[in-house]
């Protein structure tokens, strides 16, 4: 997070080092999925009682930045995996979220879905995206919102709003700026994911 938070880290870095911690965000992501028990045979012959996910996976990336998980997502998981995208927009004046495009598999609604987005700052973003989700007919109780950096606001709003989904998040920061951002923070993360910043 150091690495991260540092405004004088090269963009390269910055990209390897969010591939790092979106590796453990995705394996504590995982842990929480529903599983149940099956017999396999070890190349000694013996069998052994493992487990496998009960349900398929949905990652749902909020645009721009969540498409920075997704590698993460398909390394870690290793059942049959299909992506979701959706536009959210920030209004930098009123701080609203504004929702410009869905896209689901079909049968959505009787997998897991794990958002991806890693700043939740307001949580408006977060719940306008929850809420799309919702309406395809996920139960809330099916939805893990994985998240790099979070503040203590948008994780209160989150809760107070969808009591029954799953946070998964690398760190926390106590406050927002007047302008809504996270503080201290690590910047705009999209702007130093993809090298786009002035």
């Amino acid at each position: 997070m150091t690495i991260l938070r540092d405004s004088n880290t090269s963009v390269t870095t910055f990209a390897n080092v969010t591939e790092k911690v979106g590796d453990y965000l995705i394996c504590a992501a995982l842990d929480i999925l529903p599983t149940e028990n099956i017999s396999v045979v070890s190349p000694t012959g013996v069998e052994y009682q493992g487990v496998r996910e009960a349900q398929e996976v949905c990652a749902v990336s909020i645009l721009r930045a969540g498409a920075s998980l997704e590698n993460a997502m398909r390394r870690g998981y290793t059942g049959r995996l299909s992506f979701g995208k959706i536009l959210i927009q920030r209004d930098e004046s009123t701080s609203l979220p504004t929702l410009y495009y869905s896209k689901f598999p079909t049968d959505v609604e009787s997998k897991i879905v794990i958002i991806l987005e890693p700043m939740l700052a307001t949580g408006g973003s977060a719940c306008q995206a929850i809420e799309t989700i919702k309406a395809k007919g996920v139960p809330e109780e099916n939805i893990i919102f994985v998240n790099i950096l979070a503040s203590h606001y948008g994780i209160k709003k989150l809760f107070e709003r969808f009591p029954s989904i799953h946070l998964v998040t690398a760190a926390v920061d106590e406050h927002l700026t007047p302008s809504c951002h996270i503080s201290p923070g690590l910047g705009d993360f999209g702007d130093r994911f993809y090298g786009t910043s002035e």
